[in-house]
C-alpha cells in the first residue's frame, strides 16, 4: 500500500489528490509503527505527517495553484538517472545490515539492553523512550529543537512573516465565506465541540510523556492543530487576536533557551551541561524536574513554530 501509494503521489497533477494522498502515505506509516511497537513515533507521524504537514501544504497550494505545471520534455532524465543510482547504491548498502529483528544486531547487543536495564534506576520514569530522548539523548534532542528553530526562522525570511500588524480587523470580503467558516453550522458546532478537548489533550501528553507516549513535540503540534482549526473556522484574524503574531514570535526563542538554561543551570550546580542530577538535591528527582522544564520548552518551541509558519502562510494567501 506504500507502494501504490507513493507511486500514485508522484504520477499525480492534481496537487489537492497528492496532498490527500500524503496524508494518507504518513498514516499508513503510523500503523506499521505501531505494528513495530513504536508507540511515540507513530504518535509523532500521525501529528506531523498526516495532520499538521497536512495544512501546511494545503495553505502552500492556496498561493501556487492546485495543478502543477507540465514538465518540459528531456528536463527529467538527469533527476531520474539520479534517483536511480542513490536507490541502488542504498539497496546495495542494505546487505550489510543485519537480518530485519536480528537478537546479534549492535543495537541489540549494546545500546537498547542498557537502555531498557538501567534506566530505571538511571532516570526514572516509566516510559524508556522519554528517558532515552530527553536524558540519555538529550543533546540530540537540544539539537533538534535547535533545528526546529532554525526551520521557523528561514520560514520568516521566505514568506516575510509579521508584516501585518496582528490585531488589526481587515476589511471583511464581498463573501464572508472567504473569510471563514463560521457559517457552517455543522462544521462550527463541531468545531466548537472539539477545539477545547484537543487543547486539554494536547497538555495530558505534554505532562504525561514520563509515563506514557507523548512528550514536548506530540504536545506542541496538538496543540496547534487546535488553533489551526479555530482559524479555519472562524477566521485568521480572530486568531491572531487569541495568539498575536508579534508576541508569538518570541516563543520559539523561549522555548529553546528554556531547554538551555536547564543546561546551564546544571553546569552551576557542579555537574556537566544537561545534566539532570545536579538540578535538585536527590539525583532521580533532578531527573524528573530536569525532563518536565525541557519538554516544555519543546513544547514552546513546536507549538508557536508551527503556528507562526501557519500565520505566514495565511498572510501570503490573502
Amino acid at each position: 500500500m506504500l507502494v501504490a501509494t507513493a507511486v500514485t503521489i508522484i504520477r499525480t497533477r492534481k496537487l489537492m489528490s497528492a496532498v490527500m494522498l500524503m496524508g494518507f502515505y504518513s498514516l499508513l506509516c503510523s500503523c506499521i509503527f505501531m505494528v513495530l511497537d513504536a508507540v511515540d513515533v507513530a504518535f509523532t507521524e500521525a501529528a506531523v505527517g498526516a495532520g499538521v504537514s497536512t495544512i501546511f501544504f494545503l495553505a502552500a497550494i492556496a498561493i501556487v495553484g492546485r495543478t502543477s505545471k507540465p514538465t518540459l520534455p528531456g528536463k527529467t532524465v538527469v533527476p531520474l538517472i539520479a534517483c536511480i543510482a542513490t536507490g541502488a547504491l542504498l539497496f546495495y548498502a542494505s546487505f550489510d545490515m543485519p537480518y530485519f529483528g536480528s537478537a546479534d544486531a549492535p543495537v541489540h547487543q549494546h545500546v537498547a539492553p542498557r537502555y531498557l536495564e538501567d534506566s530505571p534506576q538511571e532516570v526514572g520514569p516509566p516510559n524508556v523512550v522519554t528517558s532515552v530522548l530527553a536524558s540519555y539523548r538529550g543533546y540530540d534532542t537540544f539539537g533538534e529543537v535547535g533545528v526546529v528553530f532554525t526551520a521557523f526562522i528561514g520560514v520568516l525570511l521566505l514568506l516575510g512573516a509579521g508584516t501585518r500588524r496582528s490585531g488589526i480587523e481587515r476589511t471583511a470580503p464581498g463573501d464572508t465565506n472567504d473569510e471563514s467558516m463560521r457559517q457552517k453550522i455543522v462544521l462550527r458546532e463541531v468545531s466548537d465541540l472539539v477545539i477545547a478537548p484537543v487543547l486539554v489533550f494536547a497538555l495530558y501528553v505534554q505532562w504525561h510523556g514520563d509515563f506514557g507516549p507523548g512528550g514536548g513535540f506530540q504536545a506542541g503540534v496538538i496543540f496547534a492543530s487546535a488553533i489551526f482549526l479555530y482559524a479555519l473556522i472562524y477566521g485568521i484574524v480572530p486568531a491572531q487576536k487569541l495568539l498575536p503574531p508579534r508576541k508569538l514570535a518570541y516563543l520559539p526563542g523561549v522555548g529553546l533557551l528554556l531547554y538551555a538554561g536547564v543546561g546551564v543551570y546544571s553546569m552551576l550546580m557542579g555537574g556537566n551541561f544537561l545534566d539532570y542530577d545536579f538540578v535538585a538535591a536527590d539525583p532521580h528527582d533532578g531527573q524528573h524536574y530536569g525532563i518536565l522544564i525541557i519538554e516544555l520548552g519543546v513544547g514552546i518551541t513546536v507549538a508557536a513554530v508551527m503556528i507562526n509558519i501557519f500565520y505566514s502562510f495565511s498572510e501570503r494567501s490573502l
